[in-house]
This record gives structure tokens, C-alpha cells and sequence, in this order.
């Protein structure tokens, strides 16, 4: 559809005077017009393309290589070789991004957990992330809790065997009852399944004693996993191993 320039009205600046007048475009107005639209264009989608090599090679999200239609930017025919031709050099080069050896990728959403080795899914199982219910303390400090994973980078920083529970104030909260002041009456066995690997912030990726609920966001921000899937994520990603969780 060819693109069409109105005249711009301006108003006279002599006061007491509400006179308006038109103009109508030059050659050269048009030519300078089309020449913005077209470096809009470009620009849009080498936009697009950093935004597509980023998600594909961290491995955060499946993307389509073309944009979908209505997304506001069109090539001709004569450009799709040009443009394959940047995507693959984006590609190589965003390569050089992916974390050495395993790493592991959580999809909050879906409640899925993938353990990668490049691009290559090494090992998947469907987990449990958090609910995203938001609690709040009805009388004493009058706190407030919002049970969400959190998104970002992180890094395995410890790999505990037998985890123990150490129960905190919102979960007694939760529950009605009365906050203890000794740790003996905080520590809960058993809870958190037979390993657990801790991101930071005191947030794990441990077992769980509702399997049936795995696939299911209703966790207080951890991320529960069976105990088969939890056995062989603990015993293969390393120390130190990347996390990247949205």
C-alpha cells in the first residue's frame, strides 16, 4: 500500500489571527520520507534478529526464524538470501554464548525442567514451580510473601544429600499457627526429598513428597521434582553449573 503524506497545518504566530495554512509536499519530501520508513525497517529487524539468537541459543524459548505475520516488518523475496546469510553469522556468533558443559533451563510456565548440553536436551521432567499466591501477615509486622520462582541467571552454589527443612516464619503463618522462637521447633525431615540443589537466595530444586502434583504451579518459589529425575540431575550437573530459569 503506498504511503501517502498530508499536509502539515501551521498556525500563524500573529496574534489575534486564527488563520491556518497548508502546504503540500516536494519530491524531495517524499524521497526523504520513504528513506526513514525503509532505515525503520532495517532497523526493526536487526532488532529482531539479536532478540532470535539470543532465545535460541541460551535455549529459553522454541522461536520461529521468521516473524509472524502483522509483526510490522516485510522483506521482498530478493532479501531472504541476504537475510539467511545474517542470521546464520548471528548464529555462529551467539553461539559462543552457551555455557560450557551441562546447564539447566526452567520453564516456569510449563513446568518443565531441561538439562542441556549445547543445544541438545540431555535430560527433561516435568516439575513443580511456584504458585505466585501472595500471603500476608494479619497482625504483628504485617509482612507479605509472594511465593514466585525467580526469573534470571543463576548458578548451582550447593548439592545437599538428606536435606532437612528449616521451616520459616511463613509457614507457620500459613498455616495459623504461632511462630516458634527455638530452631529445634522450625527443622522438618523428609520434606524436601533425598537431594536438593540450591540456586541462592534460599531457593532449591529438591524433591517432593506430591508427586501428584508436579506439573503443577503451587510451590512457595522452589522447584520440586520426582524423586527419579531429582536422583540424576543431582548426580550429573556439577557444581557451579549454570541456571537459567523464566
Amino acid at each position: 500500500m503506498p504511503w501517502s503524506l498530508s499536509g502539515r497545518r501551521s498556525r500563524s504566530s500573529v496574534p489575534g489571527n486564527s488563520t491556518t495554512t497548508s502546504s503540500r509536499p516536494s519530491g524531495t519530501t517524499k524521497m526523504f520520507v520513504k528513506r526513514i520508513l525503509i532505515v525503520a525497517a532495517a532497523l526493526s529487524y536487526l532488532g529482531f534478529l539479536a532478540v532470535l539468537g539470543a532465545a535460541y541459543f541460551i535455549g529459553l524459548k522454541q522461536v520461529s526464524a521468521w516473524p509472524q505475520a502483522g509483526a510490522g516488518t516485510a522483506i521482498d523475496d530478493k532479501d531472504v538470501p541476504k537475510v539467511e546469510k545474517n542470521v546464520q553469522q548471528l548464529e555462529k556468533r551467539m553461539s559462543g554464548l552457551l555455557p560450557k558443559g551441562l546447564y539447566i533451563v526452567i520453564d516456569t510456565a510449563e513446568n518443565r525442567l531441561y538439562v542441556k548440553k549445547g543445544k541438545e536436551i540431555v535430560r527433561s521432567a516435568v516439575v513443580s514451580c511456584g504458585s505466585g499466591v501472595v500471603l500476608e501477615e494479619s497482625g504483628g509486622k504485617q509482612r507479605k510473601w509472594v511465593f514466585d520462582t525467580p526469573r534470571g541467571e543463576f548458578s548451582v552454589k550447593s548439592k545437599i544429600t538428606n536435606p532437612y527443612w528449616v521451616k520459616p516464619d511463613w509457614a507457620f503463618i500459613e498455616e495459623g499457627e504461632s511462630i516458634p522462637k527455638g530452631l529445634e521447633d522450625r527443622i522438618e525431615a523428609g520434606t524436601l526429598g533425598d537431594y536438593a540443589l540450591g540456586f541462592g537466595q534460599g531457593y532449591f530444586i529438591h524433591g517432593t513428597l506430591y508427586t501428584r502434583l508436579l506439573g503443577r504451579n503451587v510451590t512457595h518459589g522452589c522447584v520440586r521434582v520426582g524423586d527419579e529425575d531429582l536422583k540424576a540431575i543431582f548426580k550429573g550437573v556439577p557444581m557451579g553449573a549454570k541456571i537459567y530459569i523464566y
